[in-house]
């Protein structure tokens, strides 16, 4: 967890730098240095997001990896985590559960 932890902090320190920067083209056409703005801000949004999500989750499991939880956890785990911003600017964190639909979990071997 404790790189996790870092990529959090690190995560902080870009929003910290992203709340600094200006645009500097005023134009109110096709202004890409105002779009490229705000979808970074989106971008460190979904970041910090995904690295809250990865700290949370005491498993690996597909692509999320944890050394100190090697192993995937269908009993705690079979679930999603959703993060969603409050109006506060505040973070919410719940579950929601996993459809299983034509196939079961089941262990990947590689």
């Amino acid at each position: 967890p404790e790189r996790i932890e870092q990529q959090l902090a690190h995560l902080k320190e870009l929003r910290a730098r992203y709340d600094k920067v200006g645009v500097e083209d005023k134009g109110k056409l096709f202004n890409t240095d105002v779009l490229f703005h705000i979808e970074l801000g989106f971008m460190l949004d979904c970041a910090e997001m995904i690295t809250k999500s990865a700290l949370e989750r005491k498993e690996s499991r597909g692509a999320h990896t944890r050394l100190d939880y090697p192993n995937r956890d269908d009993a705690n785990w079979l679930k999603h985590i959703v993060l969603t911003k409050q109006p506060d600017g505040s973070e919410k964190m719940t579950y929601s559960p996993v459809t299983i639909t034509q196939w079961q979990p089941q262990e990947r071997k590689y």
